[in-house]
């Protein structure tokens, strides 16, 4: 929060001067002016009561540009406090600390906040860095105030130690999950302290740099907040990419006429739109430096219409369709990037049409065609939406606050998320048991919500018709700024107690930028499911039962039986079976398939919980394996790892190509520090020694019995399951599991998992399984191996 500013000569800076030089429209502030006001302020006595201090006069601007009729006074007083509490703090580059809120709440205020984000941002820093104190805040500007300022504060260095910087944002997280205000403050707190982080030292600016990258970026995507997550990307790119920042920015500098293509499009595209009858403003919009970067790897060289695109707005969603419409009809639409946003938005709450048209000369131009009201959305996201708690039927009631702001912003009001009834009530609830159930739908507001003195939460959306939808007979409606991917956030969160876990565990969960959405078939509780793109049965299923699921023996996707290991597609239909026994528990083959931080955690502390179940005890009649050797009997067959020097590990079969004795094997360490063993001739293992990973050397056992995974193709008949199954039976093996593909032109391709007593038998009964009528072909599995996710 108190990161100097100045006014250093550096590539964050010249990312800041470009960055401003290509956005329109975009006031910038005057930091030594502000300062200079402040001072002024300060010697000259307080400003009349009437009359605004000249230093917010701009926040003041920008705030009644949104919203005509928001009452000022409130940031009067709040200004007051703060000017006085950092009077005689000065920024590194000498400017009056002050500067630093006024220029957060500016950037809040550009961006459509109401009021009582203004309030809470113009005091986010008096009571990490000032004697003002909590209980102060909360006498003089009301419990929501306090609540935003006391989210924002960082924990104390002295307390926390190395742990400071994850318990901080572990806070926050919890503090958004009952008001997302929150986090919009810490967004443009960050954007304000990128912006002058040149006096930093290289190596903090690019440890700051990187938690900006990791973290607040993937937060203010999923929160719908492109305006400051562009600008951050700029900012980040100049300093930890300087090589390629210069590049873009040359390459940018040596086609100052590049955006004339795009203005002859435009005034193509308003000419039809215009003779169609269709109300419509075609703007251009120049991709910012990160983007245009982005292209260049996509694209190779670039012409003048990759350096922008055109927006489109209209009034109506229809009007969208009716452009797009129009677009394909009169140019060549390019049809591999046409996108429908509207229909289903991304799961931050975007929404457009996205495509591509040729014009007559060859240009290739994107467009994004949405509505005004989608349109400030997609810039300001959660912060456009207002605030989440006021109810609709309080707007019209006498005394409301204008603009959907809280009126008991300044008079301390009680029952909101901030008020010690609610806000003790929200923190006994997530420390006991995360946060609001998952569900494919926003959950309804928070715990706070749902107290008696609460009033219900708004549903402020993207379409305007949809806030007048209820979600529940007793009139509370969805809160759409707490979306899934945040409620399951603070539900893994709670599970992990460690800084160092959690911390990991976040940026890998914020990694993933896609959701997908899965349907429940089991009829009980809320019928969706929401996933990061990638997730897998073991992923569904500790988002649905929790720790129940560790007792998940199987599941049926879209009614078929399926791997617990299976990767879900948006839109699949998910059924998961549960064993009725109390002593089943995850193998360690489910991290392999385990997306999310809550199935990961859940799994590993059940296995530190159950260690039997990954190294059984050596008999006592047996001799002790040497030191840095261990062993997997799970698949049948035993494996050892030569591991000296280092922890013990688990050892097991890959699932992608799944060795048997005698075969050839190679191993390496994956994530959990376990140990994946290979065929040799296996494409994985190519994989892993083109990302530079390390071999382990493995060696079978003594013992003959493993298990092996086998594919059978043929045609289709009556009878050929009985037949396949009474010859694998004849053999003398297992079945573990069995899957029967759709026929597909008469054929049907079967996949055994088989356990053998004996592995030397497996050509026999390979030959057995060919003779059955109609099989034409049986074959050793091999899963096309998928290219791991680089850091």
């Amino acid at each position: 929060m108190s990161a100097e500013a100045t006014n250093p000569v550096s590539a964050a800076d010249a990312a800041v001067t470009d960055a401003t030089a290509r956005r329109r429209g975009r006031s910038r502030i005057d930091l030594r002016r502000i300062g200079r006001a402040a001072l002024l302020g300060a010697t000259a006595g307080p400003a009349p009561r009437d009359r605004l201090p000249d230093a917010i006069s701009h926040v003041a601007e920008a705030h009644r540009a949104h919203h005509p009729e928001a009452d000022l006074t409130v940031l009067r007083r709040a200004y007051v406090l703060a000017e006085s509490s950092h009077r005689g703090q000065f920024r590194k580059s000498g400017e009056p600390y002050i500067t630093h809120p006024l220029a957060v709440t500016l950037i809040l205020a550009e961006l459509g906040a109401e009021t009582t984000t203004l309030t809470a941002s113009l005091l986010h820093d008096t009571v990490e860095d000032t004697d003002v104190t909590l209980d102060q805040v909360r006498r003089e500007f009301g419990e929501e105030v306090a609540y935003l300022v006391d989210g924002v504060t960082k924990v104390e260095k002295i307390d926390y130690g190395a742990a400071a910087e994850p318990e901080t944002f572990r806070k926050m997280l919890v503090a958004t999950g009952n008001d997302v205000r929150v986090m919009s403050i810490k967004l443009a707190d960050r954007l304000h302290n990128m912006r002058t982080l040149g006096v930093m030292r290289p190596e903090k600016q690019a440890r700051i740099a990187k938690v900006t990258r990791d973290v607040l970026i993937p937060l203010a995507e999923r929160l719908g907040v492109q305006a400051l997550k562009t600008e951050l990307e700029d900012l980040v790119f100049a300093i930890l990419h300087p090589e390629e920042y210069e590049a873009t920015r040359a390459l940018i500098a040596d086609n100052p006429h590049a955006g004339d293509a795009l203005d002859a499009v435009a005034a193509q595209v308003s000419a039809v739109l215009r003779e169609a009858g269709i109300g419509a403003e075609v703007l251009v919009r120049p991709r910012h430096f990160v983007s245009v970067h982005r292209v260049r790897l996509k694209r190779g060289e670039l012409r003048g219409c990759d350096f922008g695109r055109l927006l489109v707005l209209v009034a109506e969603d229809a009007d969208c369709y009716a452009v797009l419409g129009e677009l394909h009809t009169c140019f060549t639409p390019v049809i591999s990037e046409f996108k429908d946003f509207i229909a289903a938005p991304k799961f931050n709450l975007y929404q457009s049409l996205h495509t591509a048209v040729a014009a007559p000369d060859g240009a290739v131009a994107e467009v994004l065609i949405r509505t005004h009201r989608m349109h400030t959305v997609a810039e300001a996201g959660v912060v456009a939406l207002g605030n989440p708690h006021v109810g609709q039927e309080t707007a019209g009631q006498p005394g409301a606050a204008p603009d959907g702001e809280a009126s008991g912003a300044s008079t301390g009001t009680t029952g909101r998320p901030g008020s010690p009834t609610a806000r003790d009530a929200a923190t006994r609830d997530a420390d006991a048991q995360g946060s609001a159930p998952r569900s494919g739908a926003a959950p309804a507001g928070s715990p706070a919500d749902a107290s008696p003195a609460s009033p219900s939460a708004s549903t402020s959306s993207v379409a305007p018709e949809a806030a007048d939808a209820t979600a529940a007979e007793d009139g509370e409606r969805v809160d759409p700024t707490r979306p899934g991917w945040l409620s399951r956030l603070l539900d893994w969160q709670q599970a992990a107690p460690d800084p160092d876990t959690f911390w990991t565990s976040l940026r890998a969960d914020l990694a993933e930028d896609d959701e997908i959405t899965v349907f429940r078939a089991d009829g009980s509780g809320p019928g969706t499911i929401s996933l990061p793109a990638g997730a897998s049965c073991v992923d569904a299923a500790y988002a649905q039962h929790g720790e129940a699921a560790h007792a998940c023996h199987g599941a049926r996707v879209n009614g078929r039986l399926a791997p617990l290991g299976t990767v879900l597609r948006d839109g699949d239909t998910v059924q998961l079976l549960l064993a009725q026994d109390t002593v089943s528990g995850p193998s360690p083959e489910w991290l392999d398939h385990a997306r999310t931080p809550a199935a990961r955690i859940a799994i590993t502390g059940w296995l530190r919980a159950h260690p039997e179940t990954t190294a059984p005890p050596v008999a006592a009649t047996g001799p002790r394996p040497p030191s840095g050797v261990t062993s997997d009997h799970r698949s049948g067959a035993e494996l050892h790892a030569d591991l000296e020097g280092e922890p013990r590990a688990s050892v097991r079969p890959a699932g992608c190509c799944t060795p048997v004795p005698p075969d050839k094997i190679t191993g390496f360490r994956v994530r959990g520090g376990s140990v994946t063993v290979h065929r040799s001739g296996c494409a994985a293992v190519d994989t892993m020694r083109r990302l530079g990973r390390e071999p382990v050397a493995v060696r079978w056992g003594d013992t003959a019995q493993g298990r092996v995974t086998l594919v059978a193709e043929s045609f289709g008949r009556p009878g050929l399951l009985a037949d396949l199954t009474e010859a694998i039976a004849v053999a003398g093996a297992a079945v573990v599991s069995a899957t029967v593909e759709p026929p597909s032109e008469q054929r049907v391709r079967h996949t055994y998992t088989l356990h053998l007593p004996d592995v030397a038998r497996l050509a026999a009964l390979m030959r057995a399984m060919r003779d059955v009528p109609g099989v034409y072909d049986v074959s050793r599995a091999r899963h096309r191996s998928a290219e791991p996710r680089r850091a």
